[in-house]
């Protein structure tokens, strides 16, 4: 009988060195997409999906992150006092229930593979999810619940996947595909960046990931690689070696990377211009400054 899928880990250690200055006193994961931190839309997947228990790979300087998610007794009294109760639902929204969350450090920056070892002692002998916050997923059906739902059919290990151009394969790990049934696809093995010509298809692995514990004991085993980093897909691809299944899931939706500028400001477009409320004025705006951008050429 599987068990359900219901820890995640959040490696949420990264410096966020692309979005200095303001990461300078500002973890990366509370920057606002349109008016919710980017840790809010992963929070929301998760609990969408089953989630319970969520555990935070941080590090030094993250104390703005954990504050967030702390009750903030002040401002729901103020709140409450002005008779703004649509704030306020929106305000709890955002609080974590005592014993829900657990934050670990990451010391050094040895990888998404370490950041996920870290957590091993809060994992036990069950599966468990991991969730990028900088992958921002926009899906009428959450990308985890997606693959929360695939997984009990299958079992094994899940990886979120999408296709990608052949050239900018090196940015992602790759799938080696055994068979293409469709939105599943069992998986020979992962390669980790590897160059455009290497690339054994152009299904790439993305920020969501469905996992069992023997992948935390194969990280056990696994030594720093080139660069000093503890590859997960390394330890993923280790249970196809020792017999068992690994699968990529082609979810339903459209991933944002906001690890990377473009890839923010167009995931703040596509957000502000799905909301009710914002929509005809920024419309408006954006083709007023596209009109004003052709002009000036």
């Amino acid at each position: 009988m599987k068990r359900k899928v219901t820890k995640a880990i959040f490696p949420v250690a990264g410096l966020g060195t692309r979005f200095l200055p303001a990461t300078k006193s500002v973890p990366k994961e509370i920057m606002t997409l349109v008016d919710q931190p980017l840790i809010q839309y992963a929070i929301d997947e998760a609990r969408v999906a089953g989630i319970k228990e969520f555990i935070f790979v941080t590090s030094r300087g993250k104390g703005a992150l954990e504050d967030y998610f702390d009750i903030a007794p002040t401002l729901e009294a103020s709140l409450r006092k002005a008779g703004k109760t649509e704030l306020l639902e929106t305000l709890k929204s955002t609080n974590m229930e005592s014993g829900a969350i657990a934050y670990i450090r990451q010391h050094k920056a040895l990888g998404l593979g370490h950041a996920v070892w870290c957590a091993r002692r809060l994992i036990s002998n069950e599966p468990f999810a991991v969730i990028l916050p900088d992958d921002v997923i926009a899906a009428e059906k959450p990308c985890l619940q997606q693959m929360v739902e695939a997984y009990e059919e299958t079992g094994g290990c899940m990886v979120a996947a999408m296709e990608v151009p052949k050239e900018k394969a090196s940015a992602y790990g790759v799938l080696d595909i055994k068979e293409d049934m469709g939105a599943m696809v069992a998986v020979n093995g992962m390669v980790e960046k590897p160059k455009a010509e290497d690339a054994p298809s152009n299904l790439a692995v993305i920020g969501r990931y469905i996992l069992t514990p023997h992948v935390l004991r194969n990280l056990n085993k696994i030594k720093l690689v080139a660069g000093g980093e503890v590859q997960l897909t390394d330890a993923i691809a280790r249970e196809i070696v020792q017999g068992r299944k690994v699968y990529g899931y082609r979810f339903r939706g459209q991933r944002f990377d906001c690890g990377s500028k473009a890839g923010f400001l167009q995931a703040t477009v596509a957000f502000g211009l799905a909301r009710e409320e914002l929509r005809d004025e920024f419309s408006q705006y954006l083709t007023e400054m596209v009109s004003l951008q052709k002009a000036a050429q």
